[in-house]
């Protein structure tokens, strides 16, 4: 554990899958840095019959529980076995139903929520598994998805955070120095920005030149880090780049610790639960990603 440390909860969700498995090693380590809690999350399925539901055997139920309970608990202790420092605690959970109820039920008040971007469910060939997506798009606290990968440790850690001076770009910054400070690296705050063609030539003289657009952006994004009011211990650059939002950050978090997103940004779909950015970040980046929503008054930690 860190010396300094906060303390609190952090949350994952395991089902036995490669993912599930990343998933609990990142959780694991995380913890440990902020000094908190792990619990470890699982569900197993209770069908209900509906022509009977006296054919429901609760003996049986009750061994498929302590099964899936022992299983989480052996997966912990290898995860754990192969790690050094460990949270400060580890409470195993296991609960009947959806696994996506499950990990949210057990996310209220949490500090962080941590999946993996695949499970063990029906869609576990799409690009995103239906517990992450539920995660990132219900979970009240910031949700890191974990996408199994090959250790990557550079010499020079980053963490990768996207701002375009929504609320929620504000707050992915705040989460971003916060997770740098306890990673002990830097941030790089991607600004990104598009030139639109327009079809008709009237426009062109109220579009301003690409490099006046340029500085413009970053101006406003070293005014929005200023603002932020970061430790000098975090090293922050901020780096204007022309493209997508959501293609830009993926390139940029090639080799990086973490990637911070907001959850809704200035973009069209912005009334969306999940804006467009965030979600192809989450289906894309070579990296975890941190989605956090913007929440009024909330703490940062």
């Amino acid at each position: 554990m860190v010396e300094g440390a906060d303390t609190g909860r952090v949350v994952v969700g395991v089902d036995g899958s490669p993912g599930a498995r990343a998933a609990l090693a990142w959780a694991m380590a995380d913890a440990a840095r902020r000094g908190a809690r792990l619990q470890v999350v699982s569900a197993f399925p209770v069908e209900i019959y509906w022509g009977d539901p006296a054919l429901i055997d609760e003996r049986r139920i009750e061994a498929v529980r302590a099964d899936t309970e022992g299983r989480v608990r052996a997966l912990v202790d290898e995860v754990g076995s192969q790690s050094g420092d460990g949270p400060l605690g580890v409470d195993v959970v296991v609960t009947p139903g959806p696994a996506a109820h499950g990990v949210l039920a057990a996310a209220e008040d949490a500090d962080l929520l941590v999946v993996g971007s695949r499970g063990r469910g029906p869609v576990r060939s799409t690009v995103l598994g239906s517990v992450a997506l539920h995660a990132v798009t219900h979970a009240r606290c910031p949700v890191v998805v974990v996408h199994p990968r090959a250790d990557t440790a550079s010499a020079s850690p980053r963490v990768v955070v996207g701002v375009d001076g929504s609320a929620g770009s504000r707050e992915a910054l705040a989460r971003a120095v916060a997770e740098a400070g306890r990673l002990d690296a830097d941030v790089t705050a991607i600004a990104a920005y598009t030139v639109r063609s327009y079809w008709s030539g009237a426009y062109q003289a109220a579009v301003p030149p690409v490099e006046r657009l340029r500085e413009a952006v970053r101006s406003d994004a070293e005014a929005m880090v200023g603002d932020a009011g970061a430790p000098t211990t975090v090293g922050i650059r901020v780096l204007p780049v022309e493209g997508p939002a959501g293609d830009t950050l993926v390139r940029a978090a090639e080799g990086a610790e973490l990637l911070v997103v907001g959850s809704r940004g200035r973009g069209a779909v912005r009334g969306m639960l999940l804006g467009s950015v965030a979600l192809h970040c989450v289906i894309h980046a070579p990296c975890p990603v941190m989605v956090v929503r913007a929440r009024a008054g909330a703490a940062v930690g």
